[in-house]
């Protein structure tokens, strides 16, 4: 398998269509990867291409715009819930069973995954463009079955599959594959959060200290935000939200999903994160952290091979209050985010040297972590069974 900082060795000039709005941008920084492979689609134009083709037992459906009048689409696969609950997701808590607002059919199990919240992070895009080819085909874009998606699938009654969330910030970087800076994040950090006027990056987390941002006083404002200037994964969820964030609500409270997926890049390792929701839902969550961690250890995608230090929820820190809070305390979901490593920079460490991930270890990681997630959904049953 030949290691992504190979593919370094065969560059091309970038056919990047941000750069003549963003002409400061540094000339050095707009280089991809030569060789890059087929199953790597995450471009607004490849995805939307890909979905118009290659979806047949789905549904493609619009169900909002950006800020920036962009089309927001999800594919969808099984039976809605039919029928209503009585009272409000937070009714229903305080009410002290969650049947009130899942309705007559609380027991279908629902299953909801966004990627690209953030419009540089490539990884989740791709990784649901090749959950849907293998739910169309039992393959991966790859040609590698995966029955064991296949069969978890059959098990859930509804699937919500959004590839990319913030379409306006990815079409501001619409490169395919940077490429590998090795421990170097600058390149990829400042197409995701963005550069000041004198180049400095803006960074984590500075780049919360300013929302909206002000786009006149960047070089090149990165994908984190919207056309609005707005990152939504803290966007002013119970005052004026975003029409992204309006958008995933509506569609969350028409489908109810027992599960969602917000699918980052940012860590050294795929890894789940401890987000501030529900205290009722921590323990469904370090089941489902030990369930997907326990996977990615056993396919070699963690630090170790210990699998029982790797899928250890307490090593997790409880997160901010985010895009995935509002989410849970909007529709009642356990609602997860998943880092991804970089394709374009790594800080990982495996036994003391750095540790590339390739793209095939960043699909396969993707598709694990959704493959752990239906399974867990299928077998404990969802929000109804949780409740109890």
């Amino acid at each position: 398998m030949v290691k992504l900082c190979c593919l370094a060795l065969f560059l091309s000039p970038l056919a990047f269509a941000g750069a003549a709005e963003f002409p400061e941008i540094p000339k050095e920084y707009l280089v991809q990867a030569d060789a890059i492979p087929d199953f790597w689609i995450n471009t607004v134009e490849g995805v939307a291409e890909f979905l118009d083709r290659r979806v047949s037992k789905g549904e493609v459906i619009t169900f909002g715009s950006t800020a920036g009048g962009r089309p927001m689409r999800a594919v969808v696969y099984g039976s809605l819930r039919q029928g209503h609950g009585t009272t409000t997701f937070s009714g229903a808590r305080g009410f002290g069973n969650i049947r009130a607002y899942l309705g007559p059919d609380h027991e279908k199990k629902v299953y909801m995954a966004i990627a690209s919240v953030h419009g540089g992070e490539l990884e989740g895009i791709v990784g649901i463009v090749n959950l849907i080819s293998v739910l169309e085909t039992g393959r991966d874009l790859r040609g590698r079955e995966w029955p064991s998606i296949v069969e978890a699938a059959s098990k859930l009654d509804r699937i919500i599959l959004v590839p990319i969330t913030n379409v306006d910030g990815r079409a501001r970087v619409p490169f395919r594959m940077l490429r590998h800076w090795g421990k170097d994040e600058t390149v990829p950090e400042y197409f995701n959060t963005g550069g000041w006027k004198d180049g400095k990056l803006i960074g984590w987390p500075t780049c919360k200290e300013f929302i909206p941002l002000d786009f006149t006083k960047t070089q090149f404002p990165g994908g984190y935000p919207n056309d609005a200037g707005v990152n939504i994964q803290h966007d002013d969820f119970f005052g004026r939200p975003q029409p992204e964030t309006r958008a995933l609500f509506d569609l969350a409270a028409i489908e109810r999903p027992d599960i969602i997926l917000n699918m980052h890049t940012g860590g050294p390792w795929t890894m789940l994160l401890r987000e501030f929701i529900e205290a009722p839902l921590m323990p469904v969550f370090e089941d489902l952290y030990r369930r997907v961690h326990t996977a990615l250890t056993v396919a070699g995608l963690r630090a170790t091979t210990d699998a029982a230090r790797e899928s250890d929820p307490s090593r997790m820190r409880l997160g901010a209050f985010n895009l995935s809070t509002a989410l849970n305390l909007h529709c009642g979901a356990l609602a997860v985010l998943i880092e991804s490593p970089s394709h374009a920079a790594s800080s990982a460490v495996r036994d003391g040297k750095m540790f590339v991930h390739t793209p095939d270890d960043l699909v396969t990681a993707q598709l694990t972590c959704h493959r752990e997630s239906m399974r867990f959904l299928a077998e404990t049953g969802g929000r109804f069974r949780w409740a109890k």
